[in-house]
Order: structure tokens, then sequence, then C-alpha cells
């Protein structure tokens, strides 16, 4: 094993800024006010260090000074809100958990499936298929309609959250995936009637300090780089 050591003393995570799952994961850091040691890489060429310790190749890679790898991003945002749960950040009682997991579950599985297909059709496409995107886009549609009631059922103030005045996890997890969808067709989006709700959550996030620093840019890592902090 190519061994690189936590020159730091901090955890090493390697990320790619624009991937929503390392987006996530980085937004909890921020909001937890850690820090840790960045690993920015190119998935072209995915440093050998991050795929032997995780061989499935994907961000965020958490790489704890005791050796431990947390390569899921749900289980990052986890990891940083047990070392310090964000003072902001609401604490979910057991049906309020129980929601922000459904919530979540779907966002990384119905929706993430058909934002894919929206966003990148040509990726499915085969000599029998030809992937039609507004199709997808009409799936991710009917979750995000759900999402804008329940954001509408706590008022019309800029700060409000999926479960009211403050945000938690699952606003966090959620809504780097909805700026992606916004990313696919940004004049579509901007345009589209009956989602003012979601545009406000949305535009306030877009605009926050939190998502600023944890889009932070960083120059591809290389082995023997001095080590870079994040949040800078």
């Amino acid at each position: 094993m190519i061994e690189l050591d936590h020159q730091l003393g901090l955890p090493v995570l390697y990320t790619f800024r624009r991937c929503p799952y390392a987006m996530r994961a980085r937004l909890a850091i921020v909001a937890a006010g850690l820090q840790v040691e960045v690993r920015e890489l190119v998935l072209r060429a995915k440093p050998a260090h991050m795929l032997e310790i995780s061989p499935k190749g994907t961000v965020p890679v958490l790489w704890l000074p005791n050796g431990t790898v947390i390569d899921e991003s749900l289980d990052v945002m986890r990891w940083a809100v047990d070392q310090s749960f964000p003072a902001d950040w609401l604490v979910l009682n057991a049906g309020q958990q129980q929601q922000c997991d459904d919530w979540i579950a779907l966002l990384d599985g119905e929706f993430k499936r058909n934002l894919d297909r929206y966003k990148y059709p040509h990726r499915y496409h085969t000599d029998t298929y030809t992937c039609d995107p507004l199709e997808h886009r009409a799936v991710c549609e009917k979750i995000l309609t759900q999402w804008n009631a329940v954001l509408e059922q706590h008022g019309q103030q800029a700060d409000t959250f999926l479960f009211g005045g403050q945000p938690s996890f699952a606003d966090y997890a959620i809504l780097p995936f909805v700026r992606q969808f916004r990313i696919a067709d940004e004049a579509w989006f901007d345009a589209a009637p009956g989602y003012d709700a979601l545009k406000r959550w949305l535009s306030a996030f877009l605009a926050s300090n939190v998502l600023e620093r944890a889009m932070t840019k960083y120059s591809p890592w290389q082995p023997g780089d001095t080590p870079l902090t994040f949040p800078g």
C-alpha cells in the first residue's frame, strides 16, 4: 500500500469540487466548524492512494488519522456532525429523522437516477433506446413538487428550510442535487412556475457563506504537494 502520512495531523479528504456527493460532505464539514487536509482530484486521473484505500474510486473519501476510511457521502456528513453538531442546525426528533431518511433515500435513488438521465441523456442512448431527457426531468419534477409543498407550509421567509426555520441534515444532503438539477437548464428552471418556495430555498443556499466556503477552488493534488487545509 502507498503510504502518505497525515502531514497536518488532520483527516484527509479526497474530493472533487463539482460532485454533489463530495459537496454535501464538504458542507457538513464547514457547518460543523471542522478542518481537514484537502486533496482535490481530477476524475480521469484519480490518485493511486485514494484508490488503494477506497477501490470503488468515488468521492468523497475521508481518511482519518487512525487509518479509518469513510467513503460514503452521508457517512462523512454523519462523522462531521458527530464531531461537532452545527450550532444552527435543528436537532431532529424521531419522526423528523425518519422523514429525513425517507427524503434522502428518494433523492439518492429515484431522483438521482432520473437527474443523471436528464443532464446526460447521451450516456444512456443505445442502439435500441433513445433516452428522452424531458421524460426524466418530469420524474424529478414530481419529487421537487413534494419538497416545494413542504417548504410552502413553513411560509415565505427566506430562511425557511425543510423542517421550518432552521437548516438540518436533510437540507444539506439534498440541496447540492437540487442545485445540479437547476444547472442542467437554468433558464428553464428559473422561469418554471410552481416552485416559488423551492426557488427561495435554493437561492438562499446559493448565496450562503457556507456554500461559498464549501466551493473554494483548489488545484488538483499530487503526491509531494504542500498540504492544504479545508476550509482554507
